[in-house]
Order: structure tokens, then C-alpha cells, then sequence
């Protein structure tokens, strides 16, 4: 019996040894499978912001679905609070406060139909970690020295009274008196102003907006009561016992808007303006409070814009730094109906003649449509809502107290400045009638701040101007090279012909003149510009000199791109030798890092670089403290901080641990040629739980270029595109190829890309040739529908939004920009490269419908049935065309809904639909009915 009882001890000792031994590898191969559920709660970092002195960031954790949250962290202590349901977060200056925004419960939401259910506001003290909570707040703000809030209440909703709502559906009592019918005149909410040390609070009624000033001194508010006695610009004075209020205008019936403070010295811009009954506010005059001497001054007057203009109400209105000018916009007068009034007074006749034809003309709903529109008409309707109260810049020159138009109707966009001379203005004019088909372009001037004259630098750009932090230059992009216009003597010089190097876009497949890489900014007293290569950063000095290299030609040489990273937004320009944080990106091996390099001299130096991809965010702004992101296809883009040598860097959040208990695969990078013997790049992302040896189905899923995502993490979250985590958790490998495409015959480029390295996969042992699925959505939906008329190497496609009929699309209207969509066949993304009329058997031999008969593939096409990006009949023109050749099509129709799914019952329904679909396709699982018998219309 001992002996007995000694084996049995043995052998249980010896068992679970070998479970000690295996059990790390069965519990790897065992990770889970990511589910719909799963994925609906992972979170996304969002609204991340680090405070001034470097010592908080805060962000907002949003998962998927559901309720978020605020996180607030120490960057030098492990101290973190949370705030539920919070977003946007807000530091006080002095990082003692934070305040956020309260979202409503995601299931009251879900619960509510027509009730709005108002934000609310939290304010944290980082001290102690103590919240307090305040219901209906639509706007808050700190003032600059931390010691005050204000917040701002919604406006509370009218409902009418009980006996109100009897009353109306009886008839009126005779003593009842008829109410009027006209526009509610608008009537601000209680502003709070909150003294953060005490919590002493002073509640305002009837505010309509405020502002603090930079000093801190004083709080403006205008008031609007509902009788309109009350109405005008008051301001509290922060910095004297029982913070009295003054006075700055009060007028019956005024109305009050555009609150701007000066930089310096406490100066208040404002607009006011008396509304009629109507509540309609006329034209308007610009005031400038001055907090120092209590006075007001008219600067504008209402009657002082130029003849045919007014000074509209609603308007923009910025001081420049110096405090030396205000800019503001004039408007146009609208043209006076003179019948309007007798039209009016018809309307108001009881007896309406029945065959007059004004009358019954009165009720026409008509467009027309000239060709000689300078916008189409579609177009037109989707600007009115912007032009209509678009004004033009104005300049209003405090020392000389002079108001200058800047801006007209010939040209239209005149941009802020803040140099004392110049500003740059733009004009697309000419031009409107091309946007149809040609794309856009815009005239440039040097415009005189003093006169508002101008004078035309070029003409017909397609890329942005730059105008000197000084205004002595400005520098544009046009016919493959760089140039710069010296406005002291109207000359401009070519900056970059003389280089034996391409300044223009070197991956540029599109039937367009290349556009350049861009401006990085402006040294000091306008002594230089930085432009940018495809890899480098160049300095060419304004006057003479040779242009320098600053990153010393490092990133030709070795593949990488480095950019500069703009540390402090508010500054415009470098510093003499002042030290330039980069970015790097290494173009062949996907990875990036941070460098350095300085103004003026040549070469850079290495800070951090990994197998990973990182992310600048923020630099506190007093001091030396970077926030940044490290991510990597299986590593979550948490936060990080670091001093600005990377010497401790320090991970901050962690948002998403539950990544460890998922099978998320691993990325690896694949090389192969086209058929026509282009190297290409791609990104595979093996299963979870991959097994060397084994055959894998695999989602192919691309657009253009894809190969960068190789260090990116997937966001996994329901929508319209497939997420690469749950499919390899559940068994798939996923590629993602680089395309390049080719001027008139893009759908063969995509073939030519895709099938070569699809069977590089098959080479390599990964992909079941059997069971490999193609995906693409939009641009990638047509070409996945091209695709399968050229070959069937894929075992089942699905195209969303998919243009399957260039002739047809080619005139069709982009529905939320009002664009027609010629000019993206003639220049843009379809590339085609030019009219149908020059070219017909492109727009053929590109289209998918045309050769229906030829596609073998079963196919899953997804449409919105309000998509505003390519006209949904698209879809139906290649289901049709399907069905009549007796095809295996299926094609889901999204009711009211755009180009990207945005309901979240319609997102989950085609997620799931879409791993269905490949489900069975490419793994053999049983098909649901929907893909077997179809779903019978049952009313909705």
C-alpha cells in the first residue's frame, strides 16, 4: 500500500511538472478571440492635453461604445484621478483646476427619442483629487491667472403651460387677446462666475456670450434680457473687493456680440448693434473699451463702411499681438425687393385670383441651371449657408483710427497677418467655373495694410503661398520648383532649380502637375525659409547665399523622412540657431523616431528611435516636458512623457489592458513586384495563435499605400472597414499591399499590384489559396470590383461604396459638397486623366459593369442610400448587372445613411455581415439566410 501510495505521489509530482513546463505555451496558444462585444469596449485616447508647468496631462478615454472618461495623471508623481463620462478636458494655467465636460449616460441616450439631454461640467482640484459636478453647462472658461471660472448654463426651454396646451385646442376666450407671430428675439442664459479658493459664486442672468481678459482684471459679458430694457456690455472687476460691475454701453433693444480682448493692456473689441421687432439686429459699429481709462470709442461706425457695404453683427473680429489693429469684416448689402411689401400685403388677401398667373408663379419650386454658372447649382446650395453671411476683411488701425477694407468680391480671402505692412490676399474668382473639372486655383496678391491696395505676385496656384512673419517675402510652390517674391522691390527668384534634386512629389500617380512637400516655416527678421524634399529639410536664406541642408542629406541617403515638429503654435518663426525637434520616418523599414537639428547648421542627431511608431503631441508650455504616443501593431498608442533628450521617458497611461487576453497576431513586412516588375511593399498581419506550417484564409484590404501601417496599431471599433484584430484572433491573416497606380488604366494597376502579392503569400506558406477575400471600400471598392472582372484568385469580394460605371459617375454630383465629380476622373483619384469625350474607352475599359460577364467571385456590394461622395446607383447599376448575367451578388442598401455608416445599428449589422460573409466564403462555415434566401421587403 506504501509503495502504491509512493507512485501515485510520484507520478501527480511529475504531472505537474510537465503542466508547470507546457503550461506557458498552451496558455499562449489559448489567448482568446476577439468578439463584437469585446470590441465595442476598447478604448481610444482622445483630447489629450498636457498642462503649462509639464505636471498633469489629461485625456479622454472613449471606448467604442459606451460611457467614457476623463483621466487626469502626474508626470512625476503615481497620482491619477478619473472623471466618468468626462471629455475635453481643460487645465487652468496654473494646473490647480480641471475642468470637463459631462456627457449624458450612453443608455439615456439609447433610451431617449426626441429629448435632448443637455452636458453638464466637473471641476477637479488636482491638489486633492475633490470633483464637483454642474448640471447644464454649455461653455466654461478659467481666467488666465487660475483664480476664476465662468461657466455658461444653456438656455432653459420654453414649454408652455398646461392651461396653454388646453387652451389651444379649444376655441379662444373672448378676453383673450391674439398673440403675435414673430421672430423671438434672442435672450441669453445665467452665466456663473465661480472664485475657484473659496467657491464663492455670483450668478448673472441673461448672459449671451463673455470673455476674460489676459490680465485677468476684468469678465465681459453681454447681456440680452427677454424685454430687451436691460441689453448691454457689462464687466466685472476681478481684482477689487465685491468685484463690482461697470457699465460699458447700455442701450434698449442692443445687441451685443464678438468679445475680444487684446493681447495687452486690457483693450475690449466689440460689435453692437439694435435689433428691430423682429428681432433682426441692423447694421452694426465696432467699439474698443479701453480697461485702463474706463472709455469707449466708436471705431467703426455703422455708416462708416464703404458705400453699397454694411458692418454686419455676425461677424470675425482678432486683435494682432502688437494691439495696434483689430481685423473685422465688411458685408455686402443685400439688393432692397421693392415689391417685397406689396407681396406681402397679397399675401394677406383673402380672395386669391385663380388664373393669375403672378399669383400662381409665386408657388414655382424651380433651379436653373446656367452653363455659364460660375458654381453649379448643386454647389451653390451647399455654400449658401456660409455665403450668405460671409464677410470681407477689414483692417482698423488704432494709432491713425483709420478702418481699411482689405477684402472684396474679386477677392474674396484676405489672411490674418501679423507684420504691420503686408498681408497676402487670395482670390479663386476667375476661376469657379473650372473647379467642375480642372480642380482649384487661386490668384495671389501682397496686399498694403495701410491702403488696401494690392498687387497680383502670381497667378492661377494650385498650392498654398506663404507670407513671412515680417511680410518682406512670399513664397509659393508652382511649375515643380520653390519661389520667392521680395515685396520691396516686386522681383521673385526661382529658390530651387539650380538643385539636382525633385522638390516635387516623387510617389505623385495623378493625372496632375506634382504638388510640392511643403513649407516648414520662417527664421527670425525673415532671414530665411525652411522647404521641404521628399526626405530632407532645406534652409535658403531670403536675400543671397547658398541654401544649407539642415538635415545634411541624411534622409535621401538613407530612406527617411524628417519633418519639423512645431513645438510652441503660437510662434511664428525659428530662432537664430535655435534647436529643431523632428520627426523621422523611415520609408523602407516603416519605423520612426525622433531627431534633432539646428537653425543654420547642418546635420542631424539622433533622440529616440525604435521598431515602433511615435507620435508628437504636445510641449508643455513653460516647460521642458514632451508628451508623445509609442505604438506598434500589438502595442496601444498610450501616452508618454520625456524631457526634450528622451533621457527618462516615462509611460503614462494605460488604456487598454485586456490586449494581453487576445489571440491580436503579429505584423511582419513582405516584399514582391508587380507583374510589370515594380517593388512593392506590404504589411501581413499573421493569426493569433499562428502555427508555422498551417494555411491560413486571408483578408486582403487596401487602398493605395499600406505598407506604413506596419508599426500601427488598429484601432479595433465598429464600422464599415474590417478590424484587423478581430480577424486574426478569430483565425485569419490579413495583408495589406501597397498600390501603385498608373495614369488611364488604374483598375489594371490595382490587378497587377494585388495578384502578385497574393501569391507571394501562397509562396510563403501563410495563405490557403482556396480561401482568400478581397475588401475595399470607396476608392478600394471600385477597385475591388474591378479586380474580380480581371482574375478569380479571390474566393469572395466585398465592395463598399464601389463606382462601377465611369460613364455613368463621371457627370454624376458628390451630394455633400454640391461638386460635380468630373474633375476627380480628369485630375484627381480616378485617374483617368482626362473628359469622356477624349478619352471613352478609358472611361470603358475602367469600368467594372462592362465586363460583369467575366467576374466569378461572389460579391457583397454596401451602399448608404444617402451617399454623399459617390452616387449609390453605382452599386445598383453592378447588382443589376449581376443579377442579369445570374451572378452570386448580394447588395445592402443603408437607409439615410452617408458614405461611412454612421448609425451604430447599421456599423455593427455590416460588421457582422462582412465577417459572415467571409465566414463562409473562406472558411466554410454554415451560411446564414440572409446570404443563402435573401431578406423579403417587409415595410419598414
Amino acid at each position: 500500500m506504501n509503495r502504491t501510495h509512493s507512485l501515485k505521489v510520484m507520478c501527480a509530482l511529475l504531472l505537474c511538472l510537465v503542466i508547470f513546463l507546457v503550461s506557458p505555451a498552451v496558455m499562449a496558444q489559448q489567448k482568446k478571440a476577439l468578439t463584437f462585444q469585446d470590441v465595442m469596449k476598447f478604448k481610444a485616447i482622445m483630447e489629450a492635453v498636457v498642462s503649462e508647468n509639464g505636471s498633469w496631462i489629461a485625456y479622454t478615454a472613449q471606448p467604442d461604445r459606451g460611457d467614457g472618461k476623463v483621466n487626469i495623471h502626474s508626470t512625476t508623481e503615481e497620482k491619477v484621478f478619473t472623471i466618468k463620462r468626462g471629455s475635453k478636458p481643460v487645465f487652468s494655467k496654473h494646473s490647480h483646476w480641471v475642468a470637463v465636460v459631462i456627457k449624458p449616460k450612453a443608455i439615456e441616450l439609447e433610451k431617449a427619442k426626441k429629448e435632448k439631454h443637455k452636458e453638464g461640467m466637473a471641476l477637479l482640484e488636482t491638489a486633492t483629487g475633490e470633483v464637483s459636478h454642474f448640471e447644464k453647462v454649455e461653455r466654461f472658461a478659467f481666467s488666465d491667472d487660475s483664480k476664476w471660472l465662468a461657466y455658461h448654463h444653456f438656455k432653459e426651454e420654453e414649454k408652455p403651460a398646461k392651461e396653454e396646451k388646453m387652451q389651444s385646442s379649444q376655441q379662444p376666450a373672448a378676453s383673450a387677446e391674439p398673440k403675435e407671430d414673430k421672430k423671438k428675439k434672442e435672450i441669453g442664459s445665467t452665466l456663473v462666475l465661480r472664485h475657484l479658493a473659496s467657491g464663492q459664486e455670483i450668478s448673472i442672468p441673461y448672459v449671451l456670450s463673455f470673455a476674460f481678459d489676459k490680465s485677468s482684471r476684468y469678465l465681459a459679458y453681454a447681456i440680452a434680457d427677454p424685454e430687451g430694457k436691460d441689453n448691454g456690455l457689462f464687466c466685472r472687476e476681478l481684482q477689487k473687493e465685491a468685484f463690482p460691475q461697470i457699465t460699458i454701453t447700455k442701450t434698449e433693444s442692443s445687441r451685443y456680440s464678438n468679445l475680444t480682448w487684446s493681447k495687452k493692456k486690457s483693450k475690449l473689441a466689440f460689435l453692437s448693434a439694435v435689433e428691430d421687432e423682429e428681432g433682426q439686429a441692423g447694421p452694426a459699429t465696432l467699439w474698443v473699451w479701453d480697461g485702463e481709462t474706463g472709455e469707449s470709442n466708436q471705431a467703426v461706425q455703422a455708416e462708416g463702411a464703404p458705400e453699397g457695404w454694411m458692418l454686419p453683427l455676425k461677424n470675425q473680429v482678432s486683435w494682432t499681438r502688437d494691439g495696434k489693429r483689430i481685423f473685422f469684416g465688411f458685408k455686402p448689402k443685400a439688393p432692397q425687393d421693392a415689391g417685397l411689401k406689396e407681396e406681402k400685403e397679397q399675401e394677406e388677401k383673402e380672395e386669391v385670383a385663380l388664373y393669375n398667373i403672378e399669383d400662381i408663379l409665386k408657388k414655382r419650386e424651380v433651379d436653373v441651371w446656367h452653363w455659364n454658372d460660375p458654381r453649379i447649382v448643386t454647389h451653390q446650395k451647399k455654400l449658401w449657408s456660409r455665403f450668405k453671411d460671409r464677410t470681407y476683411r477689414a483692417v482698423y488701425h488704432l494709432d491713425s483710427g483709420q478702418a481699411v477694407a482689405l477684402a472684396d468680391q474679386e477677392m474674396p480671402v484676405v489672411e490674418l497677418t501679423e507684420n504691420p505692412h503686408f498681408a497676402l490676399g487670395l482670390s479663386d474668382v476667375p476661376y469657379l467655373k473650372e473647379i467642375t473639372w480642372e480642380g482649384r486655383f487661386n490668384d495671389v496678391y501682397l496686399v498694403n495694410l495701410e491702403d488696401g491696395s494690392r498687387k497680383k505676385v502670381v497667378s492661377r496656384l494650385q498650392s498654398r503661398a506663404s507670407l513671412s512673419p515680417n511680410g518682406s517675402y512670399i513664397v509659393y510652390y508652382n511649375d515643380l520648383n520653390w519661389h520667392i517674391y521680395d515685396s520691396k522691390t516686386g522681383t521673385t527668384r526661382n529658390l530651387t532649380s539650380q538643385l539636382d534634386i525633385p522638390f516635387f512629389n516623387e510617389d505623385h500617380d495623378y493625372p496632375s502637375n506634382p504638388p510640392g512637400y511643403g513649407v516648414a516655416g520662417w527664421v527670425e527678421d525673415d532671414r530665411a525659409v525652411l522647404i521641404y524634399d521628399k526626405y530632407d529639410i532645406w534652409q535658403f536664406p531670403t536675400c543671397s547665399g547658398e541654401p544649407i541642408n539642415l538635415t545634411g542629406g541624411e534622409g535621401r541617403q538613407s530612406q527617411v523622412t524628417f519633418r519639423v515638429l512645431r513645438l510652441d503654435p503660437e510662434k511664428r518663426f525659428f530662432g537664430k540657431d535655435q534647436q529643431l525637434l523632428l520627426s523621422a520616418y523611415h520609408n523602407l523599414k516603416k519605423h520612426t523616431g525622433f531627431y534633432t537639428c539646428q537653425e543654420g547648421t547642418p546635420g542631424v542627431e539622433r533622440l529616440i528611435e525604435e521598431k515602433k511608431r511615435f507620435r508628437f503631441l504636445a510641449k508643455a508650455k513653460k516647460k521642458q516636458v514632451l508628451m508623445y504616443t509609442r505604438e506598434s501593431y500589438s502595442e496601444f498608442p498610450d501616452i508618454w512623457v520625456s524631457d526634450m533628450d528622451f533621457d527618462s521617458p516615462r509611460k503614462i497611461s494605460d488604456v487598454n489592458p485586456q490586449i494581453s487576453e487576445f489571440a491580436w497576431g503579429s505584423a511582419e513586412l513582405v516584399e514582391w513586384k508587380s507583374l510589370d516588375g515594380i517593388p512593392l511593399q506590404g504589411v501581413l498581419i499573421k493569426p493569433g495563435n499562428y502555427q508555422p506550417g498551417k494555411r491560413y484564409p486571408v483578408l486582403v484590404y487596401f487602398y493605395r499605400f499600406f505598407s506604413q501601417r506596419l508599426y500601427e496599431f488598429n484601432q479595433p471599433m465598429v464600422n464599415h472597414r474590417p478590424c484587423f484584430p478581430l480577424y486574426a484572433s478569430n483565425g485569419y491573416a490579413i495583408f495589406l499591399p501597397d498600390i501603385r497606380f498608373e495614369v488611364g488604366r488604374p483598375g489594371f494597376a490595382a490587378t497587377k499590384c494585388l495578384v502578385p502579392g497574393v501569391q507571394k503569400l501562397i509562396d510563403m506558406g501563410i495563405a490557403d489559396a482556396e480561401a482568400i477575400g478581397l475588401h475595399g471600400h470607396s476608392w478600394s471598392g471600385y477597385q475591388t470590383a474591378f479586380v474580380i472582372t480581371q482574375t478569380n484568385i479571390f474566393a469572395a469580394a466585398i465592395a463598399g461604396a464601389p463606382v462601377s460605371n465611369m460613364t455613368s459617375a463621371y457627370s454624376g454630383i458628390r451630394w455633400e459638397s454640391g461638386m460635380a465629380r468630373q474633375f476627380q476622373y480628369e485630375r484627381t483619384q480616378s485617374r483617368i486623366g482626362g473628359s469622356l469625350w477624349e478619352y471613352p474607352e478609358r472611361y470603358i475599359e475602367n469600368s467594372p459593369v462592362f465586363f460583369a460577364d467575366r467576374i466569378n467571385t461572389p460579391l457583397l456590394i454596401e451602399f448608404g442610400d444617402e451617399d454623399g461622395a459617390v452616387p449609390w446607383y453605382q452599386g445598383i447599376e453592378l447588382y443589376l448587372a449581376m443579377r442579369r448575367l445570374g451572378k452570386d451578388c448580394i447588395f445592402l442598401q443603408y437607409r439615410g445613411e452617408p458614405h461611412h455608416l454612421k448609425k451604430y445599428p447599421n456599423k455593427l449589422d455590416y460588421a457582422i455581415k462582412m465577417k459572415q460573409y467571409f465566414d463562409h466564403y473562406l472558411k466554410g462555415e454554415l451560411a446564414p439566410e440572409w446570404i443563402t434566401q435573401g431578406v423579403p421587403y417587409r415595410g419598414h
